[in-house]
């Protein structure tokens, strides 16, 4: 029965594939707000598979299949793939600028996604995480001119590999009671305003920003503030 436990867990992850595809279709037919309800429930499955593969210690009790190559293939195409696409075909970013943006985000992530040194010692990510999903969903509720959006796509490609730390919301211990809660509301905003079409009237922006802003500088600060003094 255990071994029956780990292995589901395998089939929960590889779920995440079939969202991708499922939202791959959506985009194909440039229906954006559907495409990004499926990343965003393979976002949510991405959160919770963790917890669970760690509980049934999956490595010891279904070990033929490799959960973290499982998780960082799912990764890549939720992610960055899909979500680079939509950043091109969308015509958010026409012209240069968008196949600048997809050859830079699709290469760096590409090598990030390889790098073994991606993990800190407290379980936080060196560097941003290739989390071009939430920065793109952003891009789409909000709508700034396309040279801001390829200066904040560059800069998140340039900052995967600066000594810069980025909070894992469930595995970072330090201010987990905040950022855990932070996260689960990045994706009730992520989903509300994905299913609103994006309605610029919708408060689901104003929550999907604040939300966005605190999980890509929370790690920074806590570089900046010392353990002891918090």
């Amino acid at each position: 029965m255990t071994n029956l436990r780990a292995l589901s867990i395998h089939w929960l992850t590889a779920t995440g594939a079939v969202f991708a595809m499922l939202a791959l279709l959506e985009a194909a037919r440039a229906d954006w707000p559907m495409m990004f309800v499926w990343l965003v429930v393979a976002f949510a499955v991405d959160g919770v598979d963790g917890p669970l593969a760690r509980k049934y210690d999956v490595k010891h009790n279904a070990p033929r299949f490799d959960g973290v190559l499982l998780d960082l293939i799912i990764d890549y195409l939720t992610y960055v793939f899909i979500p680079a696409f939509a950043l091109f075909q969308s015509g958010l970013l026409p012209g240069w600028p968008g196949w600048l943006a997809i050859i830079v985000v699709t290469f760096a992530s590409a090598l990030y996604f390889a790098d073994t040194g991606m993990k800190t010692k407290d379980n936080s990510f060196a560097g941003f995480p290739g989390c071009f999903n939430m920065v793109v969903i952003v891009m789409f509720a909000i709508a700034p001119p396309p040279p801001v959006i390829l200066a904040i796509v560059l800069v998140c490609a340039v900052a995967m590999f600066l000594p810069l730390k980025f909070i894992h919301p469930v595995r970072t211990e330090r201010w987990r009671l905040l950022s855990l809660p932070v996260a689960l509301a990045w994706t009730f905003f992520a989903g509300w305003a994905a299913w609103v079409n994006f309605d610029p009237q919708s408060w689901a922006h104003w929550g999907l920003v604040v939300t966005s802003l605190y999980l890509i500088s929370v790690g920074i600060v806590q570089q900046i503030v010392p353990e002891a003094a918090a």
